[in-house]
């Protein structure tokens, strides 16, 4: 399926005349984001393309940070340990579907005008990006960079996905001091973590870890885990508020989307 194949307002079918509406609508909606981002990966090479159709369409986070509306139009995103940018190129995909009008009414707003920067450690996986990214609105751009020493810009939303367990209890969390830091007032944290109280998922999460980094052409392993009261004792201590939701639907994994608010401005 592609975008042309939703139901756009230009149809005159009753489905058409409110295209945004019900469940089927946003399995097909869902289906045409992840096959169109992942399109893009083709140019990239086979490697790219597979993977990058693997893990849309099979980890349940994407599709949840768009029916959620964790990343609200306009916003300035910084994505670390981003990867080969499947998450620029699925913000893309979803501007599109807005745009033919066959954006789902239950979701949110559509994510549109983002602007996008990743940082990824990987030599491979940016040039995957640079070329998968290409000519997309706004420039979203990927540099390569370690967390714990690049730069973070000014941002609203920052997404962190399966990465910070590559470094230290003390190197965690000046990342995460630093995120804090770099976000705006109201802005929030989207980090997704394995629990490591979690025993048997937890394990298994962490030997897929292993195998698909090295299938990626990395060697380092993870490096550092915690339980999920440790993460969430950890972000309140620097001043978020946290929401937990599993994110491991449909898998047999121990993952949990820490969704984390940085406190709005107080009074002038």
């Amino acid at each position: 399926m592609n975008l042309h194949q939703v139901p756009t307002l230009d149809n005159r079918t009753t489905a058409a005349r409110t295209p945004t509406a019900g469940a089927g609508h946003e399995r097909a909606a869902w289906s045409a984001l992840w096959r169109t981002a992942a399109a893009r990966y083709r140019r990239s090479g086979r490697f790219a393309y597979h993977f990058a159709r693997g893990k849309l369409r099979h980890d349940p986070v994407f599709q949840a940070l768009l029916a959620r509306g964790d990343i609200a139009p306009n916003a300035r995103v910084l994505d670390i340990g981003c990867g080969q940018g499947l998450l620029a190129s699925l913000l893309a995909a979803g501007e599109a579907l807005a745009a033919r009008g066959s954006w789902p009414a239950r979701w949110p707003p559509a994510p549109t005008g983002t602007h996008y920067r990743g940082i990824e450690l990987m030599a491979r996986d940016v040039a995957r990006a640079d070329t998968a990214l290409h000519g997309l609105p706004r420039s979203p751009r990927v540099q390569r960079g370690d967390m714990r020493t690049t730069p973070f810009d000014a941002c609203d939303v920052v997404v962190i996905l399966d990465v910070l367990h590559y470094v230290d209890i003390r190197e965690q969390d000046d990342v995460l001091a630093r995120v804090h830091a770099a976000l705006a007032p109201g802005g929030r944290l989207l980090l997704r973590v394995g629990d490591a109280g979690a025993r048997w998922r937890h394990a298994l999460t962490r030997w897929v870890d292993r195998a698909v980094t090295l299938v990626r052409g990395h060697a380092a392993p993870p490096v550092a885990d915690r339980t999920l009261a440790q993460w969430t004792a950890a972000l309140q201590h620097l001043g978020f508020t946290v929401q937990v939701r599993p994110m491991y639907q449909g898998t047999p994994f121990a993952n949990m989307l820490l969704v984390c608010v940085k406190a709005p401005a107080g009074p002038a």
